[in-house]
Formats: structure tokens, C-alpha cells, sequence
């Protein structure tokens, strides 16, 4: 009987993995290889595949300034999320962290709902509100400053970029603190009054009380600010594809832009490739370290 039941165990087990198994294969497993084998060839997505080019595409790429400038982009957009978008999100978390008041709950609202909105949707607004002529910037400069002539700053190369920067601060930083926001409810208080009364300062709490409390937290954040970096696509193109000049491309705008809508398959399958290694690169260590700390 005993075995009798483990069989019968192991048989649901298997059927209600399958469905799964069979998604993850079909829409993940199954791309990924796909993209691999076209990866070889210069293709055009129609007909055979005949030209067999090897590395090719992978030379080319790694020779083209403009996927560099891309993705030093990405970088950019990692570092501005680092150093800028997440110590304000926890700083607002921090603030907004109460429980049992109302108008903190209504201001952690209100900072979560760009995270609401779609790239997409997120990025026509912005770039109405950019617009040279009807934007709303247009009608603040030219009632706070008369003399400025305000051009738009997503027709800028100098500016674009910086103007992107801000619309994604905007978009994802009530995500991050609500997520900081969890992990700050999940710290006992006994621990801040214990720390009160053997006379800790405030500072001396947030350090040995908070921020070790908040590590998986903040490690999570990072996680998602990078692969969400490394992957930020929609913004960018519904604000202006990328330019003036390639000033605003990154890797993903980069990809779309000169393998898919180029119908350079093998080459956008290339890139793909490349992104996909720095994402996985990002993850492993992500996970190496939060089995290293829980090991510890």
C-alpha cells in the first residue's frame, strides 16, 4: 500500500508539473534555442535558411560603435537607478512606512501609481508633456521664465537622454518602495524599543537595526534595477526611438531597431543573444549571493 500511494504521488506530481513544463518549453526553452540556431545565419525571417555566416554576426556586433554606445546606455541607466532612484525609494519608504495612518497609506499610493501605468502609456504622456509647442513644460517655462526658449528637450541630443532618466525614475520608484516598505514592516518593534532604551540614537538603530533587516530587500531591489535596466525598451521607443542620433538607444532599443525592423533576423538574434548572457550573468551572481547569505 505504501508504495502503492507513493506512486500515485510521484503520478500527480508529474501531471501538475506538466502543464508547466510544457508553457516554460514552448514560449521560453524553445525561443531560446531557436534564437541560438538563427544566431548562425544571415536571415532575413523569410524562406530558408541557407547563408551560414557562423560568428559573424557576433564580430560585427561587437565591432559596431552604436551597440557600445547602447550599451553604455544601460550603464547609465544602472547607475542613475543605484545611486539616484533606490536611495530615494528607501528614504520614502522610510518616511511613508507607517501602518496605522490613513495619509500615509494615501501618499504610498500615490507614489505607486506610475508603476500602474504601461511603458508605453508612460511614455506618450511624457513625451506630450515634453512637446515644444503644447507641452506642459512649454507653458510652465513660458510663465516662469519668458526669456527661455524652450525647444524640447526630446529634440536635444544633450538633453534626451537625461529627460528619459527622469520619466523612468518617475516610473519605477514606487515599486522599489513598496517593496522597501514591505521589508521595513516585516522588522519587529521590540527591536527599535529595546535599542531606545539601552540609549542608541536614531542612527545607530537605522545601522544595526534597519539596514540588516532590510538586506534581502535591498538585494532584491538591485536585482530588479539591473535586469530591469538592462531590458528597459518601451519608454524609450514611445519617447522618440531611441534619438535624436542614437543618443537615447540602448541595447533592447538597439536590437529592435537594426535586427527586427531592419529584418536582420540572424544579426537581432545575435544581440538578443548578448543580452541574454549579461541578464543571466546579473542573475547567477543574484543568486549566488542570496545563498550565500543564507548559508550564513
Amino acid at each position: 500500500m505504501g508504495a502503492t500511494s507513493k506512486s500515485r504521488e510521484t503520478l500527480v506530481f508529474y501531471l501538475l508539473l506538466a502543464p508547466a513544463f510544457l508553457l516554460v518549453t514552448a514560449f521560453i526553452v524553445y525561443p531560446v534555442i531557436n534564437t541560438v540556431f538563427f544566431s548562425f545565419y544571415n536571415w532575413n525571417g523569410f524562406g530558408p535558411l541557407k547563408k551560414f555566416v557562423g560568428l559573424e554576426n557576433f564580430f560585427t556586433l561587437m565591432r559596431d560603435p552604436l551597440f557600445w554606445n547602447a550599451l553604455r546606455n544601460n550603464g547609465i541607466v544602472i547607475a542613475f537607478s543605484v545611486i539616484v532612484q533606490l536611495p530615494i525609494a528607501f528614504l520614502l519608504a522610510i518616511l511613508v512606512s507607517g501602518n496605522y495612518r490613513r495619509h500615509l497609506i494615501l501618499f504610498r499610493t500615490i507614489f505607486f501609481l506610475p508603476y500602474i501605468l504601461s511603458e508605453i502609456i508612460t511614455g506618450v504622456i511624457w513625451r506630450f508633456i515634453y512637446h515644444p509647442q503644447f507641452g506642459l513644460l512649454k507653458q510652465v517655462f513660458a510663465a516662469v521664465l519668458p526669456d527661455y526658449a524652450y525647444q524640447g528637450f526630446l529634440a536635444n541630443p544633450e538633453t534626451v537622454f537625461p529627460a528619459i532618466l527622469f520619466v523612468i525614475f518617475w516610473k519605477y520608484f514606487g515599486f522599489h518602495m513598496i517593496l522597501y516598505v514591505a521589508g521595513l514592516q516585516g522588522i519587529p518593534a521590540e527591536y527599535y524599543e529595546a535599542a531606545r532604551i539601552d540609549g542608541a540614537s536614531p542612527l545607530q538603530s537605522f545601522l544595526n537595526i534597519t539596514l540588516p533587516f532590510m538586506r534581502s530587500a535591498i538585494q532584491m531591489s538591485l536585482f530588479f534595477c539591473i535586469i530591469g535596466s538592462l531590458q528597459v525598451f518601451d519608454v524609450i521607443w514611445s519617447m522618440g526611438q531611441g534619438g535624436p542620433v542614437h543618443a537615447a538607444e540602448t541595447a533592447v532599443v538597439y536590437l529592435y531597431k537594426f535586427g527586427i525592423k531592419s529584418s536582420k533576423i540572424g544579426f537581432g538574434s545575435m544581440t538578443a543573444i548578448v543580452i541574454f548572457a549579461l541578464c543571466l550573468v546579473v542573475n547567477v551572481f543574484y543568486q549566488r549571493l542570496t545563498k550565500r547569505d543564507e548559508e550564513a
